[in-house]
């Protein structure tokens, strides 16, 4: 007969598990375990209190705005710039205004790679964002859902783990309130002048986190108006690059053209709508 074999004796009052079951729990103390990929922010204060140290895939991230267009774009841009350069496309599903190409392109985020979904209803924003995450056609979701409720926030989080890249949902800030099914959900907001980035954690697999974090990026056609001692002493590095499932589902060479895909006829069409507001 084989002896039985213990757990290791508990260690600092906690219990011991099973190596199998260790990794599936998370203690509330702790900042929890990401299984997927993550994206780097780009912004690195911000990195520093996200699991897994970005912004996560096959999950759901809320993003809750006092003002919608306010500040969304200057948060999430550098993490979709660097799926852009991997040959990514980012789907925008009912945005509140026109996003204003040029300005996007400045920033990394080259017009035919980006789609535009009008909807209208609140209906239609579901079903659109429902789909889009099924097909997984697209790199990244950003959806504008102002309206939605509880239960549906939950059927989009399942639909998100399915997905291969990371979703945004953008709502309102008395939406805080709310329960939610995002893992993740942050509180967007600006500084005083010069207006930086104000980001409060509001839900995360780790502890609370009481203060704001305060993110110095502006556009760079903004940053040579700004007064020096208003920007960081430090210019942030290089993000690392994005493994899968980013970079294999959407193989190609940086800043290069890229070959046809098989969503190639709604990038034709999202370039000849941006020609047309350009």
């Amino acid at each position: 007969m084989h002896p039985h074999v213990l757990p290791a004796a508990p260690q600092n009052g906690q219990p011991a598990l099973p190596e199998h079951l260790a990794q599936a729990v998370w203690r509330g103390d702790a900042m929890g375990r990401v299984c997927s990929t993550v994206i780097p922010s780009g912004h690195h204060m911000l990195d520093a209190e996200l699991p897994g140290g970005g912004w996560p895939c096959q999950s759901m991230t809320e993003v809750l705005l006092p003002q919608s267009a306010q500040a969304e774009w200057r948060l999430l841009n550098p993490a979709l710039a660097q799926i852009v350069r991997q040959g990514g496309t980012v789907l925008l599903i009912a945005p509140p205004h026109t996003p204003h190409l040029p300005g996007l392109t400045k920033e990394g985020l080259r017009d035919d790679r980006l789609i535009r979904i009008d909807a209208c209803t609140p209906a239609e924003r579901l079903w659109a964002t429902e789909q889009a995450l099924k097909a997984g056609c697209v790199s990244a979701v950003l959806s504008w859902l102002p309206q939605v409720r509880p239960e549906q926030i939950r059927r989009l989080h399942a639909c998100a783990a399915q997905h291969p890249g990371p979703l945004f949902v953008f709502r309102p800030a008395k939406a805080q309130a709310d329960s939610s099914a995002a893992p993740l959900r942050v509180l967007l907001g600006l500084g005083p002048c010069p207006h930086p980035l104000q980001v409060q954690i509001v839900k995360r697999r780790g502890p609370m986190l009481d203060q704001p974090l305060s993110l110095p990026c502006w556009p760079a056609g903004l940053t040579p108006l700004l007064p020096a001692d208003s920007l960081p002493t430090l210019l942030p590095t290089s993000l690392p690059p994005i493994t899968s499932p980013i970079s294999a589902t959407h193989p190609a060479t940086p800043d290069t053209p890229q070959a046809p895909s098989h969503h190639a006829a709604l990038d034709r069409l999202a370039t000849r709508e941006s020609r047309a507001l350009s």
